[in-house]
């Protein structure tokens, strides 16, 4: 059954027949490893350790495909949070189709859990409110970090989970347990509600020669401040921003709205609600994605733009031009409403290729004008 199809009453979703992904894996965990550990489940196609394009180093996750759905499924029931290597391994069925996860449907948060309470644990602590997708305890070098994530496979069970278990105390702790929330989500909670009660104030772009005593001074006139810093590095000097915390909101409420954009000493202020961390984060995501997308919109290879086309230059017949220099993996006349807008961009398979179209094509008339071609910068290639 596909992912995309309905899931009848009382049966699990196969999401790629009979492929089980294999996480939390010891870095030293071989494919030969993987294999003989769940050989005696059932016949297996293949099994895979998932690495670094790069550095070819492993991720700590990999794929097991049994030959037949019943054998995956009989692991999946007695073999998760096994050892091998020393160390738990979580098992879920693969999900080549990314849209639920995605999705967030299904998925839970919960916190304050006891540093005691692992993955195992987790598991079977809710597995009573539905079938389990994944169950993962956040932890780093120093063991759990208090909060963990239940994706079930429908909202339903997530619902059940979250009306059962929301303030129950586990190990001595009250549990909080509610709707998973992507980050960006979070984040537009946080700033609604922080502009109408922070009091964190965030000065930037002021001179060297302020200091902490010269902050509260240029701040206190606008309340009572509980602390005022100017950020320096490691040799002292100042960073040119820092942070002023007032009392109340509404002195800064005012210290933003009457210091933002005033000049001191010849540079202009920036004054604003220090952000919180889920914040800045969520802003370098998006700044992230948008380099991505710019980079992936980006023409393999390296690119050389020509001006001065001649309006009967189309696609071909600029390829056609250039094509006696190197391999072209693109050639594209820019063009607005049927019309060419009289520039383009021919893409190399490489720099030298690249130059010598520059060279020998800059100032050679095509048409009847002459062209003008300059090299572009290279698409970083990882």
């Amino acid at each position: 059954m596909g992912s995309g199809e309905p899931n009848p009453a009382g049966k699990k979703k196969k999401y790629l027949k009979a492929a089980l992904y294999v996480g939390d894996l010891d870095p030293d965990v071989t494919e030969d490893m993987l294999y003989k550990k769940f050989r005696p489940a059932g016949p297996l196609r293949f099994t895979r350790i998932c690495r670094d394009p790069v550095t070819r180093s492993p991720l700590g996750y990999g794929y097991v495909n049994f030959r037949f759905p019943a054998d995956a499924e009989w692991a999946l029931n007695t073999m998760n949070f096994d050892l091998i290597n020393g160390k738990p391994f979580r098992l879920m069925w693969s999900q080549p189709d990314d849209r639920l996860r995605k999705s967030g449907v299904g998925n839970i948060f919960i916190k304050n859990l006891d540093k005691s309470i692992d993955n195992r644990a987790l598991f079977y602590l809710f597995s009573a409110f539905g079938s389990i997708l994944s169950c993962k305890v956040v932890c780093d070098d120093n063991g759990s970090k208090g909060y963990a994530y239940v994706h079930f496979d429908s909202l339903a069970a997530a619902n059940r989970a979250i009306w059962h278990m929301n303030g129950v105390r586990l190990n001595n702790r009250q549990v909080y347990v509610g709707r998973f929330k992507f980050p960006e989500e979070r984040a537009a909670e946080v700033r609604t509600r922080d502009r109408a009660t922070f009091t964190n104030v965030f000065v930037k772009n002021f001179g060297d020669d302020m200091d902490d005593d010269k902050l509260k001074e240029l701040f206190s006139e606008y309340g009572p401040t509980e602390s005022v810093k100017v950020i320096r590095d490691a040799s002292g000097k100042s960073k040119g921003f820092g942070f002023v915390r007032y009392e109340t909101h509404e002195a800064a409420q005012k210290a933003v709205l009457d210091l933002h954009g005033k000049s001191i000493d010849g540079k202009v202020l920036y004054v604003g609600r220090a952000q919180k961390k889920i914040e800045r984060l969520a802003e370098l995501r998006r700044r992230f994605e948008r380099l991505r997308l710019k980079e992936k919109s980006r023409p393999p290879g390296v690119p050389i733009y020509i001006k001065n086309l001649d309006e009967t230059i189309d696609d071909e017949k600029l390829k056609e031009e250039f094509s006696s220099f190197g391999s072209i993996s693109r050639a594209k006349v820019m063009v607005e409403v049927g019309q060419g807008k009289g520039f383009g961009v021919v893409c190399f398979s490489s720099f030298e290729e690249a130059t010598k179209a520059v060279d020998e094509m800059n100032g050679r008339i095509v048409g009847s004008k002459p062209l003008h071609v300059t090299l572009g910068q290279a698409r970083r290639r990882w």
